[in-house]
């Protein structure tokens, strides 16, 4: 299984960049990573925010294959305990799935064509997070998802 991060717009300080590649470089022991960036849109200062979400969805769905799995990040998505979050990681990896796309979307979130298409949906806390600091928390939980799975001293119960 290939897990893919797909992202909208590029993380902009530095200190993100870091936490992400640290933890880019971590889950390379375990699974192939795919870190895709999707360009922020450009001159959208006149757009609505819906009428942003559904050019970023049109962007999106160029990205992602008719195959993929995808798991959207959204505040309204299910809440998991980390050790639940290693036993939904262990059981994609067993159902065969060939990509497990989880995708951040921009500051206004989603289409709805985009929740349509992808009802998954996966929320890291009730809290609201910028969309460029949940990518190294998402990170973080997939590697530690994989240490628990892996009984790995990194996960303390």
């Amino acid at each position: 299984m290939t897990i893919k991060l797909i992202v909208i717009g590029k993380t902009n300080h530095a200190y993100f960049v870091e936490a992400e590649n640290e933890y880019l470089k971590r889950l390379k022991r375990y699974i192939k990573l795919e870190y895709i960036v999707i360009p922020e849109l450009k001159n959208t200062k006149n757009l609505s925010s819906s009428l942003l979400k559904q050019k970023e969805s049109e962007l999106l769905f160029k990205t992602l294959q008719p195959n993929d799995e995808v798991i959207l990040l959204d505040e309204k998505g299910k809440q998991y305990t980390s050790v639940e979050m290693s036993k939904v990681m262990q059981k994609k990896m067993n159902s065969g799935i060939k990509n497990l796309c989880f995708v951040v979307g921009g500051a206004y979130g989603f289409s709805k064509e985009i929740y349509l298409k992808h009802p998954q949906k996966l929320s890291l806390s009730k809290m609201t997070f910028s969309h460029q600091m949940i990518r190294t928390f998402l990170l973080e939980q997939i590697y530690r998802s994989f240490s628990i799975i892996k009984n790995e001293p990194y996960h303390n119960e």
